[in-house]
């Protein structure tokens, strides 16, 4: 990932109470009065923005299962559908599939002289290759009375958390960099935290043929939901001198 570019306005100067900042702070927050961290302990710091966008895709996928037949016995409905549901739970659970990760759903009702039975299966899934392979045996072995549906694709609330967790140390990671590279300019060292404060953060929700412009390919689907974090950090650094810098006083 890219750093993005800053430019750092400093003044070297032996007081106390010396502020290195990013020029990126506004005209107005550096017009304003203010009583930051550095004033009240007379420490020599440099402040620096850092800023971070990382992307993720689902780790999820839902497919919904359909059986549905009319009859006019009640037996002879119920037995079609329950064998065919049967097949599909067992298709699951050979492909690793577990038991909270599957939800089944029936309906019987009778319209005049026909009973009619509907038998739904919603599976969501964590290994693609293996939803993949599943919908495929289903597809192949049952009749048309079964409706294996696409796949739905999403992200657990696991995959966002730890998107959040990563975009936001990024930017750390980025300030961090930014006020070192400034410091070594400076002929100064730079010293421990004093203040990380995330100024910003945002979330959005963006398919690939919103990038490409193009069709989706099949390898392409497992994108279609991909989710995009941003994090925008502020933070103050303690300033000292370079140890060789010491040395010549």
């Amino acid at each position: 990932m890219a750093h993005s570019p800053s430019r750092v306005f400093a003044t070297v100067s032996p007081n106390a109470g010396d502020v290195y900042r990013d020029e990126n702070e506004s005209v107005f927050k550096r017009g304003r009065k203010q009583t930051p961290l550095h004033a009240q302990s007379n420490a020599r710091v440099v402040q620096m923005t850092g800023c971070a966008e990382l992307s993720c895709p689902p780790d999820r996928a839902t497919v919904t299962i359909s059986v549905k037949n009319s009859k006019e016995n009640v037996n002879d409905v119920t037995n079609s559908v329950t064998r065919r549901l049967e097949y599909i739970l067992q298709t699951m659970r050979q492909h690793d599939v577990k038991e909270e990760n599957i939800t089944v759903a029936k309906h019987l009702q009778r319209e005049e002289e026909l009973f009619h039975m509907q038998a739904e299966v919603l599976v969501v899934f964590s290994d693609f290759e293996k939803m993949q392979q599943a919908r495929s045996v289903l597809i192949e072995k049952l009749d048309k009375i079964v409706c294996v549906g696409d796949p739905y694709y999403s992200h657990s609330a696991e995959s966002l958390s730890l998107l959040r967790r990563r975009v936001c140390l990024e930017a750390v990671d980025n300030a961090r960099l930014k006020a070192s590279e400034a410091c070594c300019i400076l002929g100064q060292a730079l010293g421990r935290p004093l203040l990380v404060r995330e100024e910003e953060s945002r979330e959005w929700t963006s398919g690939q043929h919103e990038v490409t412009g193009s069709p989706l390919t099949l390898h392409q689907k497992t994108g279609v939901t991909l989710v995009s974090a941003s994090s925008h950090v502020f933070m103050t650094f303690e300033l000292r001198p370079k140890e060789s810098n010491r040395r010549k006083f």
